[in-house]
């Protein structure tokens, strides 16, 4: 243990060192078996080199040591002594040796390198350490439009995330679409939870086009959350029509975006106030907006219980306004009136 980490000790400071819930280095180690046979050899021909020169030119051990060296690996620098016609013959046979060694390190070499995943692996390991340091991020599975948008609204919001996808090029579209960390694997295998670090995930965001993988992965998120007995995860996901919103909740789903539905809204707005088109880009998805949307639940020590807004005079106190609430036990948003007392166990925004 070194100095350092020993007064870090000693003064009870805590050493964390994150590591990710998936480990890569048996499969590295599996690599990098064909290069066992190679290293094996280079020792065992130093030693019968050394050996060899000790017992027929009496060389002192360093001397024999040096000599099996540089002809070993046939750089050239001659004989440091002179070499009896024995020694002679024994230093053509170590030569024939260091080649056929040289030769066959090389092959080891360039297998690895083609037919195995030696770099990959170092890659994905050092990108699993990476994800392992994040904690209440949101892990996005699979890869689309959707994905590539909001990604670049998490990324102009400073919101940690992982993107899961199986596609082989995966690396190149995180590249393209900045995405800061990636997994490639199939997002509803218990291995895409482990490697995307679910587990001190705040969320997940299933964005497929296809409702039975949205479906499959709300259920696998939902069984891997009971199996580490933490708090739900927060889930969502998109829908193409609003049969598919209700039954994707029905199984799990916190929030369900119909992508058809928000546009027809979205049209709707602009068509009957074609001067309020940008209000919510403007105020509500900008990271430097001016306004600052936040939740408050109301408990029933609160000074505000069973007081009309109007009588709060928030505004005057605070600088701010109660624009709606989610009642209790219920998952709707509803606009305030300033007659509306507020109640112990309501959301307000």
């Amino acid at each position: 243990m070194s100095i350092f980490r020993r007064v870090k000790k000693a003064l009870g400071w805590e050493i964390r060192t994150a590591k990710p819930e998936y480990d890569l280095n048996p499969i590295i180690y599996s690599q990098l078996k064909p290069f066992r046979l190679p290293l094996v050899l280079v020792q065992v021909i130093m030693i019968i080199g050394t050996m060899g020169y000790i017992l027929i030119d009496d060389f002192p051990i360093l001397d024999a040591i040096y000599q099996t060296g540089i002809t070993f690996t046939t750089v050239g620098f001659g004989e440091i002594a002179p070499i009896s016609p024995a020694g002679r013959f024994f230093t053509v046979t170590l030569i024939i040796f260091g080649f056929a060694l040289f030769t066959l390190s090389t092959a080891v070499l360039i297998d690895a390198v083609i037919k195995g995943r030696l770099f990959e692996l170092y890659k994905e390991r050092n990108m699993l350490y990476k994800i392992a340091r994040l904690r209440q991020h949101f892990v996005i599975f699979y890869h689309n439009e959707y994905t590539a948008q909001l990604a670049k609204q998490f990324n102009d919001n400073h919101i940690p995330f992982v993107v899961v996808d199986p596609s082989d090029d995966i690396e190149d579209i995180a590249k393209e679409h900045n995405y800061p960390y990636f997994v490639k694997e199939e997002p509803y295998k218990e291995l895409a939870f482990l490697k995307s670090h679910l587990s001190s995930a705040k969320g997940a965001i299933s964005l497929s086009k296809n409702i039975s993988d949205n479906i499959t992965l709300i259920a696998s998120v939902r069984l891997y959350e009971k199996e580490l007995g933490r708090s739900p995860f927060l889930i969502i996901s998109n829908a193409e029509t609003q049969n598919e919103k209700i039954r994707l909740k029905k199984l799990g789903a916190d929030k369900v975006v119909a992508t058809p539905s928000l546009m027809a809204k979205r049209v709707s707005a602009m068509a009957i106030r074609p001067d309020m088109e940008n209000v919510l880009d403007e105020f509500l998805y900008k990271p430097d907006t001016p306004i600052d949307m936040e939740e408050a639940f109301v408990d029933e020590s609160s000074w505000t219980v069973n007081r009309e807004i109007k009588d709060l005079h928030l505004r005057d106190r605070m600088k701010v306004s109660v624009i709606g609430i989610t009642p209790k036990k219920e998952s709707l948003f509803k606009c305030l009136k300033v007659q509306q007392l507020l109640h112990p166990g309501v959301n307000s925004y």
